[in-house]
């Protein structure tokens, strides 16, 4: 069963930079780490202090290894810091789909 999870983040605004650094260093890791099949960053058209990365894993597994993981808790240090608000992440897994 694979797994989408979005995390949203709310930055402050002068740090939304720093937390693009962050990510553009992490994201080939994060997408080659076991069971990662898709990371996306999005942005809030009209707020665009607010990002969400989505991100498709192969099963709660895989989700779960990459969040016990050094990468993980690494990256999360360095972006916490940067946020306004506290972080928001949800997990789904897909009920229906049409190609």
């Amino acid at each position: 069963m694979r797994i989408h999870r979005y995390v949203k983040m709310t930055f402050r605004p002068e740090h939304v930079g720093q937390f693009i650094e962050v990510f553009n260093a992490s994201k080939d890791k994060i997408r080659a780490f076991n069971g990662c099949l898709s990371l996306q960053l999005i942005s809030n058209i009209e707020e665009p202090n607010i990002l969400c990365t989505s991100s498709i894993w192969r099963d709660l597994e895989s989700l779960e290894n990459y969040r016990n993981s050094e990468l993980f808790a690494e990256t999360w240090k360095k972006t916490k810091i940067l946020f306004a608000e506290k972080a928001k992440a949800q997990s789904y897994k897909l009920v229906d789909w049409l190609p």
